[in-house]
């Protein structure tokens, strides 16, 4: 095991991956010269050079659609979009053309493409660099979606997803960037698709993904303290979502709360509710409750973000409304 930041995380996959792969190659603004948004690409233009690691004109839609054409020529693009909030100039390569590719060709062709983003508060980005908008490609057939929580996770599914032959949308969490963690030497693969229990309870069970994975995880000692025993189970991957970890642990606990900064009105924690209504009914004891951001755009305002964002002490009342009166 070594110790490395979220970032340094993913320069390192990208860099073993480049090494592993000849066709794997990196696209986007700045991520030669100054070695991407938040530095993910380091490092790589020398190592590389610039045939490999590409720095693109300001024009989203050009990153993703030059990706694409290199995908079906056989190559495995990795293109940088630097913020979310940014990437509808880019919405009709990745929803109409990356995602329907082997659909649309009766699966005679595969669409190998990575798109890394950034996105998510905790910046004080405002609404033009805060926006938590994974929604919008969990609803897309032909995607998959994922959003790691730790250095490790970030690494190998990052490895993952550029091994992987599907369009892969790889979200990383703005607030997350310089936490650091132990991450596993050499190719260590994380499995996309696969949930996570980071934290064993048999009273409520807390889903979430990205950075209130740690809110919730902080929430679960809090209610500790009060004698009520959370899971928290960590999604890492949003579609597809892996239904048979979630149903389990909601049957074991008969409560569950879901968590994340997206906004509320069909976000994931809705997906997940509708899972655990389907697959654990009978074993419920309490209504499935979410705990996310409002039907607003993100504030700039660092207090307003707090207000805007999950915290321990919104998810500890959201536990307390379903599990508290059973251990009153």
């Amino acid at each position: 095991m070594s110790v490395m930041t979220y970032i340094d995380a993913i320069n390192t996959a990208l860099r073993e991956e480049m090494e592993r792969d000849p066709n794997v190659f990196i696209i986007g603004e700045d991520v030669a010269q100054m070695g991407g948004a938040f530095k993910a690409t380091k490092g790589l233009l020398e190592e590389f050079g610039s045939e490999r690691v590409i720095d693109s004109p300001l024009a989203e839609g050009v990153i993703i659609s030059a990706s694409i054409g290199a995908a079906m020529a056989g190559m495995r693009p990795v293109p940088e979009i630097q913020f979310v909030d940014f990437i509808t100039p880019a919405m009709d390569a990745i929803t109409q053309q990356a995602a329907r590719l082997r659909y649309r060709s009766a699966g005679t062709q595969t669409c190998p493409l990575t798109v890394r983003v950034c996105y998510g508060g905790g910046v004080g980005g405002g609404l033009y660099h805060s926006q938590s908008n994974t929604t919008w490609f969990v609803h897309t057939p032909g995607l998959i979606v994922v959003a790691p929580s730790t250095p490790s996770d970030a690494k190998g599914m990052l490895k993952a997803a550029i091994r992987d032959d599907n369009p892969v949308m790889f979200f990383t969490d703005l607030a997350l960037l310089h936490q650091a963690g132990e991450v596993p030497e050499g190719d260590n693969v994380v499995p996309l698709g696969k949930a996570r229990i980071r934290r064993s309870g048999s009273d409520v069970t807390i889903v979430s993904y990205a950075k209130t994975v740690h809110t919730s995880l902080q929430a679960a000692e809090a209610l500790a303290a009060q004698g009520i025993s959370a899971e928290v189970v960590d999604l890492r991957t949003l579609k597809p979502l892996d239904e048979e970890t979630i149903v389990a642990s909601a049957r074991r606990t008969g409560r569950v709360v879901v968590v994340h900064e997206a906004n509320r009105t069909c976000g994931v924690g809705a997906e997940v509710a509708a899972t655990v209504c389907e697959g654990a009914w009978s074993s419920l004891k309490a209504p499935v409750v979410r705990v996310t951001s409002p039907d607003t755009p993100a504030p700039a305002s660092f207090a307003l973000e707090a207000a805007f964002t999950p915290q321990v002490e919104s998810i500890v009342a959201a536990v307390q409304s379903i599990a508290a009166p059973a251990f009153a």
